[in-house]
């Protein structure tokens, strides 16, 4: 997954201003308590912050 397919996913799942919010100060425990922005900027594999998120939000199957 690229940066530019998980900023359409979270968009697209979440709704683009929630998305932003949560990307930017949702703290993630899959990924040591670091937001999904500051996951990918310490070099977290893009998937694996997806995947975080999608945990946590109970996000369906089908959607991730």
């Amino acid at each position: 997954m690229t940066l530019t397919e998980f900023r359409e996913r979270t968009g697209e799942v979440f709704g683009s201003l929630r998305a932003d919010h949560l990307v930017r100060t949702h703290h993630l425990s899959a990924c040591g308590g670091r937001t999904a922005a500051e996951a990918i900027d310490a070099g977290e594999s893009v998937k694996r912050v997806w995947l975080a998120l999608c945990e946590e939000f109970d996000v369906p199957e089908a959607d991730r």
